[in-house]
């Protein structure tokens, strides 16, 4: 995957059928708000742990859905999976590599001015393949987004709250709390600078970690497809606790479809 993802960003567009490039194509493509349907291959990478020796990954799989009004709900909605593999330690002290537990959060995009703005309800389901992998828990809670667009750039935030309700009566009850500030700011071409870390709190046992990020990307369109392929290194800048990421790369494809 990161060959591939090396290849986009250094070798691309090439071709006729590669359209031309735009900040347009950049905020769409980043915006979680965005009513067109997508889907993204993101990775996270983290070699060094705080605390532990170790390392762990989690690729993330992520359909983007959107519906329009329909029936008594009269806004637009957006459903929103993400489905990990990761690979990580294990208490053993080796690795275990598998399913995660998979996110689905309802969007309803509550504004379309200059800033947008949504909330909605979100479940995880323990549907870990490991216990080491997962939580055993059902969780639920809420999502909120907010976004505000430019030529120039794109900023939001991403807030998500959940609490376990059910699952595995010898897993410990979880309650976590994750915000992600994002910043995208335009280049020419289509290449634009992002910072994007999600800052993980757990409010059970007090663990957090709060990343800093600064990246690169390219988006460009092809037919109906808006292409956008990045990198960012994240840096913890404040934690507690140990097992929380260090130091991290992010990285990603995402294809958007249909605007």
């Amino acid at each position: 995957m990161w060959g591939a993802i090396g290849v986009v960003l250094l070798g691309m567009p090439i071709g006729n059928a590669v359209a031309q490039s735009s900040a347009d194509d950049a905020n769409k493509s980043n915006n979680p708000l965005n009513l067109a349907p997508s889907f993204n291959f993101q990775n996270y990478y983290t070699p060094s742990l705080f605390g532990v020796s170790g390392h762990t990954n989690s690729l993330l799989l992520r359909p983007t859905i959107p519906v329009g009004p329909m029936g008594p709900i009269g806004v637009p909605q957006i459903f929103r999976a993400t489905v990990p593999v990761s690979n990580g330690p294990d208490p053993t002290g080796g690795y275990k590599t598998g399913l995660g537990d998979i996110n689905l959060f309802d969007i309803f995009l509550l504004s379309q001015s200059d800033v947008q703005f949504g909330v909605g309800p979100l479940i995880t389901a323990p549907t870990a393949t490991d216990p080491a992998l997962g939580s055993g828990k059902w969780q639920a809670g809420l999502a909120a987004v907010a976004v505000s667009a430019t030529k120039a750039r794109l900023l939001g935030a991403l807030v998500q709250w959940q609490h376990s309700f059910a699952g595995q009566s010898d897993r410990p009850t979880t309650q976590s709390l994750t915000v992600e500030p994002f910043g995208i700011f335009n280049l020419p071409g289509g290449w634009y600078i992002r910072s994007t870390g999600i800052w993980t709190f757990d409010l059970q046992h007090g663990d957090y970690y709060i990343p800093v990020g600064v990246g690169g990307g390219k988006a460009w369109k092809s037919g109906s497809i808006i292409y956008n392929a990045f990198i960012e290194p994240q840096y913890s800048v404040a934690h507690s606790g140990a097992g929380v990421p260090q130091f991290t790369i992010f990285a990603g494809l995402n294809l958007t479809f249909g605007k």
